[in-house]
């Protein structure tokens, strides 16, 4: 008699995990607008922390779709790997203990430069980009800034193409390795012109070369046909997937990073 077959133990991947993993719920994370719940997820010997946020936990927007902020945040998910700059943490779309909603993986902190600062000047040191200026009491203003980092910089593309309603200073999180992620992308993809950001910094001024390349890749993707395309139907209503093809255009016409409109608060109040 032949020895039985050996099977090869599963291999799992993070979206894996995430997707299909059992959830532990182990807490609420209480600073969150939103129910989120921080979770362990494990499957085939593999367990990993993750954060829960279910659909039945979001609060009515006036601007956006009840019951649409899970979605919204894997579709950033998905638009972050097709940029191929992975700022974004693995999410996914999946059942959970309280119904439907995202769960993505927890990032640890890995603190490192600082990334925003107020300062007591008129302009940026070297190194710095000014935002602009913010009451800090008792009468008195700061110049508010963040780094001219890089990673900063494609975090700004991707918010721009996203239609990021709420990046604030909290939602960036250093990681190890001098990763960069940011998280909490619920008021995403709206029609209309939403951009309130903390990384105004470069606003008017030519977008990188790689940014070119990148905007030119996605332009590609969000063809009727394109990858990510597919992706994003499930996730995003078909005017919200032609807005977001109509930024992605305008980026790549006017070869600038965007300035403020003034039809929409530019900065996000807190803005940490």
């Amino acid at each position: 008699m032949s020895a039985p077959e050996r099977i090869p133990p599963r291999s799992v991947t993070t979206p894996d995990l995430l997707t299909e993993g059992e959830l532990t719920v182990r807490g609420r994370i209480r600073e969150a607008s939103n129910a989120a719940l921080l979770c362990s997820v494990s499957l085939a010997g593999r367990e990993a922390s993750c954060v829960y946020k279910p659909v039945a936990g979001e609060r009515p927007l006036w601007d956006f779709p009840d019951g649409t902020l899970a979605q919204r945040e894997v579709a950033a998910y998905a638009v972050s790997e097709a940029t191929g700059w992975d700022l974004v943490p693995p999410t996914v779309l999946r059942d959970g203990p309280y119904g439907e909603g995202m769960c993505q993986l927890w990032i640890d902190l890995e603190p490192g430069a600082e990334l925003l600062a107020l300062v007591d000047r008129e302009e940026p040191e070297p190194g710095w980009k000014a935002v602009g200026l913010a009451d800090v009491g008792e009468g008195r203003t700061a110049l508010l800034v963040h780094a001219d980092d890089e990673r900063l910089r494609r975090l700004a593309v991707l918010d721009a193409v996203i239609n990021n309603a709420d990046r604030k200073g909290g939602h960036l999180l250093p990681a190890a390795g001098g990763r960069l992620y940011g998280i909490d992308h619920g008021v995403t993809f709206n029609v209309e012109n939403k951009l309130r950001t903390l990384l105004w910094g470069w606003a008017g001024e030519p977008l990188t070369g790689e940014a070119i390349d990148v905007l030119k890749g996605l332009r590609a993707a969000l063809e009727p046909a394109g990858t990510l395309t597919a992706t994003l139907t499930p996730l995003i209503t078909a005017a919200e997937l032609d807005a977001t093809r109509a930024r992605v255009d305008a980026l790549l016409a006017s070869g600038v990073h965007p300035e403020p409109t003034g039809e929409w608060p530019a900065i996000p109040w807190p803005p940490v």
